[in-house]
């Protein structure tokens, strides 16, 4: 796995990922970490994606791991870092995998990029905030609903609120916890503060995004979309997926009874698969 540092047009410093660096006959699919993880691309995966011919790209979004804090991004802001990361690396078309927020960061860079993505998959994606009819937090677990409430408060609402020393209680169903015994407990290695060693901004901006305009609209997606969630999901409830599928041009869905926010990633190397059968 090749790591790169470069400057985007702003100044800031972007870490980014690179499994196959330069190998272009190989599938490039761009994976969109959740909140709050570092950027590396999904190691429960690369077996898998090995045998698919998929080369894993991604990066640590502003605020985590090695990449500049920017405070007020958006989906479409970021969208912006991932075309400069393509362009870096010499990459044209791609596909997308976003997990959690970041299949929503996933679906506001196809949005974004337009024909240069040729597919896009989402595990327990969430819808924008100002979703017509949509309840957004309905279905949301205590401290999520508090911890996105701050945030839609303003930016400043939710560092007081990071600062007052909530607790955040995911409250993982058993089939979630049984995930962190298998290869997804790769997901430990890359949460929580280890991923933010400069601070709590890749957090609090994740969650001020979540809860402020995208900058783009899902409805611009023309790619092929899968968007996959669990019935049991208390972190983002799966209305989110349904409402998304409501207005996605080409999307798929597939919810799954009892599945909840991390036992949904059982479904991601089938999910691999349905990448690569859309893809040229």
């Amino acid at each position: 796995m090749e790591e790169i540092d470069f400057r985007t047009a702003d100044g800031r410093v972007l870490h980014g990922y690179d499994s196959a660096p330069g190998d272009d006959a190989r599938l490039a699919v761009v994976w969109h970490h959740g909140t709050p993880n570092l950027g590396t691309p999904p190691a429960p995966l690369f077996e898998a994606g090995e045998w698919l011919g998929i080369r894993w790209i991604s990066f640590d979004r502003p605020g985590y791991g090695g990449s500049t804090a920017a405070p007020h991004r958006t989906m479409a802001s970021v969208a912006a870092d991932l075309t400069a990361l393509l362009d870096t690396l010499g990459v044209g078309t791609c596909a997308l995998m976003g997990y959690s927020g970041g299949g929503s960061y996933a679906l506001g860079a196809a949005a974004v990029l337009g024909d240069r993505v040729e597919a896009v998959a989402t595990f327990a994606a969430i819808a924008p905030y100002d979703a017509e009819g949509l309840d957004w937090y309905d279905g949301m677990v205590a401290s999520g609903r508090a911890s996105l409430q701050a945030a839609a408060a303003g930016r400043d609402a939710k560092v007081r609120h990071e600062n007052s020393g909530a607790e955040y209680d995911p409250e993982f169903t058993p089939s979630d916890l049984a995930m962190f015994d298998g290869p997804w407990g790769w997901l430990g290695s890359v949460a929580g503060e280890q991923s933010m060693p400069g601070g709590p901004d890749g957090l609090i901006d994740d969650d001020c995004s979540y809860t402020h305009p995208w900058g783009c609209t899902p409805s611009a997606v023309t790619a092929p979309t899968l968007l996959v969630h669990g019935t049991a999901d208390g972190i983002i409830p799966c209305a989110h997926a349904r409402w998304l599928a409501d207005r996605l041009p080409a999307a798929t869905l597939e919810i799954h009874q009892d599945l909840g926010h991390v036992s949904i990633l059982s479904r991601a190397e089938p999910a691999l698969e349905w990448i690569r059968d859309r893809t040229g």
